[in-house]
């Protein structure tokens, strides 16, 4: 099938989208990727309900302003990449992760799935998470089994890290077997603090990061949280981390503080490994952030590399990933699974929206 998959993160830095050939297992080609800003105002309206557990008028303002924003992406990638959405099977879209909590039994992506498929006038899959965290799971991470396809002709073991908004790696054996979870926070604390104390609205490249001096007591006080030693499957919302950086503390050391912690974090992800990964691949956006790629390097036993480096668009992978799953719901073949998320069975995740209704 040709699927088409959308994602927008909870670094809120805009919609993803991705065309790929798929049956659901392998991955048979790779179409166009691109990305599309969001508007401040979009930005804005969902910030102003991150940790909400309620409908409310303020989450409706956001998940229509989130639906017309995928809306226009995907309208505006078929025109400049020259796709006719007649081609595409599926669309996979994940919507916005407002409020996560799978230990409350609850997790909440904004995005109206019925009003994506009316406008586009193809089959959508939506809402990929609730039943896992439904079933006792932690909803995430979900692209294990996508991560899985990707790797399958490597020497393995190989771990697949995705720096988003939160941090998330995957860890594949020669036999098969998949562990997955979160490793802590990813770009979120960083976007927040250079948006907070700069006119910029991400540290481009890890330049700033790079001029800073690690603040230790912060780096002491994060990797003292409890959830490193957690064993895994193990989840987290954008804003589980709470920094508590000196009010004196330069900006740039700010940011290379934050920076640090989130490599240390991934770097703790070892310990919970079956084996030792003879590569990491890193993608995502921080795979773009050298500073943070140095200090992995640093940090972990094995190759560091990034997706780039097999021909992978490590900024789409996850939009890829949700094109990949929407494939596999169409087939009735699961998602996610006891070592990714922690169910007792595997998941057939997701609900079909039709045009039709």
């Amino acid at each position: 099938m040709r699927a088409l998959g959308l994602m927008s993160g909870t670094s809120l830095d805009g919609v993803d989208v991705a065309v790929i050939d798929t049956d659901g297992e392998r991955v048979e080609g790779f179409g166009p990727a691109a990305t599309y800003p969001h508007a401040e105002a979009t930005r804005e309206l969902v910030r102003a309900v991150f940790g909400a557990t309620n409908r409310s008028s303020a989450t409706d303002a956001a998940e229509a302003a989130i639906t017309t924003a995928h809306i226009e992406a995907v309208r505006r990638f078929a025109r400049e990449e020259g796709v006719d959405l007649n081609s595409i099977d599926v669309v996979g879209f994940h919507g916005q992760t407002i409020t996560h909590k799978p230990q409350d039994g609850f997790t909440w992506q904004i995005g109206d799935g019925h009003a994506l498929a009316r406008a586009l006038g193809r089959p959508v899959v939506a809402d990929l998470r609730s039943a896992d965290v439904a079933a006792g799971g932690q909803g995430a991470p979900l692209v294990p089994v996508f991560h899985q396809a990707l790797v399958r002709d490597l020497e393995l073991p190989v771990a697949v890290v995705n720096i988003g908004g939160v941090a998330n790696v995957t860890w594949v054996g020669k036999d098969g077997r998949l562990v997955a979870f979160d490793t802590g926070p990813g770009n979120a604390p960083i976007d927040d603090f250079v948006r907070k104390f700069t006119n910029q609205t991400i540290d481009l490249d890890g330049m700033i990061a790079a001029r800073g001096e690690v603040e230790v007591s912060a780096v002491r006080a994060f990797i003292s949280s409890s959830y490193f030693l957690k064993f895994p499957p193990k989840s987290l919302d954008r804003n589980d981390f709470h920094f508590d950086l000196p009010i004196s503390l330069e900006v740039q050391s700010g940011v290379s503080t934050l920076t640090y912690c989130v490599s240390l974090g991934l770097s703790s992800a070892q310990a919970h490994f079956p084996a030792p990964a003879r590569t990491w691949i890193v993608c995502g956006g921080g795979s773009r952030n050298a500073t943070m790629m140095r200090w992995l390097s640093q940090l972990i036993d094995g190759r560091v590399t990034t997706g780039a480096d097999y021909g992978w668009n490590v900024e789409a992978l996850e939009a890829q990933a949700f094109a990949f799953l929407a494939v596999r719901h169409l087939r009735g073949l699961p998602n996610s699974f006891p070592s990714t998320t922690g169910t007792d069975r595997p998941i057939v995740g997701g609900v079909l929206h039709l045009p039709s209704g």
